[in-house]
């Protein structure tokens, strides 16, 4: 059996990640895969040691839109297969997955719509919910063992945000939201943090810049750590790391046994 570390994190802009540090952080943590998200770069806008990181390979999906979106990993071990987008082509445009096969899983890294702009972007994330669903299930069908990680923008549930009275009517709390990530979890797929963790409270990925909240607290748990049924049993760790700064987001973690 071999031990996997992957980490999972929404660093808001890779570039501005990198001037605080991000690579000093990335040596000392040594995960096997590292999954980013919300990257906001284009791969020729990145200096060279952001996409040549020694002992590791890296892939970027950017999306179209410069500035905007995106999804990297970088990975120590060596995939079979490395894919980028759904086959969809107005989410594929955005650069919100990509898929890397290994030997024993296969990760998907994503970065899900923010439904919060206006009417037309929360359909747009709930249309992005429904394919991918579809997308997962296809995978399982052919035999896939599936870890899936990233920035979910939802809150699943009242325990995973600070204020779940004041949020009722916000994108990332709304009912329709939250009934898509109890459908997607009813459809055979474990949140690995309330696996290992049970109902922990005031356990956040996500704080507002805007009203300094990380200080107080006061945020979301928005990014997951998810695993099919069948695999569950190969999860030995899940965690979020929120004592690491750079983003409005901090990183989270997952442990597996292969």
């Amino acid at each position: 059996m071999t031990n996997v570390r992957l980490i999972s994190w929404n660093v808001n802009g890779i570039r501005a990640i990198h001037r605080k540090g991000f690579l000093d952080w990335f040596n000392e943590e040594k995960a096997d895969v590292v999954c980013l998200q919300e990257t906001k770069a284009q791969v020729d806008q990145l200096p060279k040691k952001l996409i040549n990181i020694p002992d590791y390979t890296s892939y970027f999906n950017s999306a179209e839109r410069k500035g905007y979106s995106g999804v990297a990993t970088y990975t120590s071990i060596e995939p079979k297969e490395v894919f980028s987008g759904m086959g969809i082509e107005k989410f594929d445009v955005e650069g919100r997955l990509q898929r890397l096969d290994f030997d024993g899983f296969t990760l998907l890294n994503i970065y899900y719509p923010n439904g919060g702009m206006n009417e037309d972007r929360l359909k747009y994330k709930l249309d992005f919910y429904d394919a991918f669903l579809d997308y997962t299930n296809d995978l399982r069908d052919n035999g896939h063992n599936l870890v899936i990680c990233g920035d979910l923008n939802t809150a699943h549930k009242e325990i995973d945000l600070a204020r779940p009275k004041d949020n009722v009517d916000t994108s990332g709390f709304l009912p329709v939201e939250r009934e898509w990530v109890t459908k997607f979890l009813e459809n055979g797929y474990i949140d690995t943090f309330r696996m290992i963790n049970g109902d922990i409270k005031d356990q956040y990925t996500w704080w507002s810049y805007r009203t300094k909240a990380r200080t107080r607290n006061v945020g979301w748990r928005l990014d997951y750590f998810f695993v099919n049924e069948e695999f569950k049993d190969n999860v030995k760790a899940s965690y979020i790391k929120s004592d690491v700064m750079g983003s409005d987001h901090c990183p989270i973690a997952l442990e597996i046994e292969i």
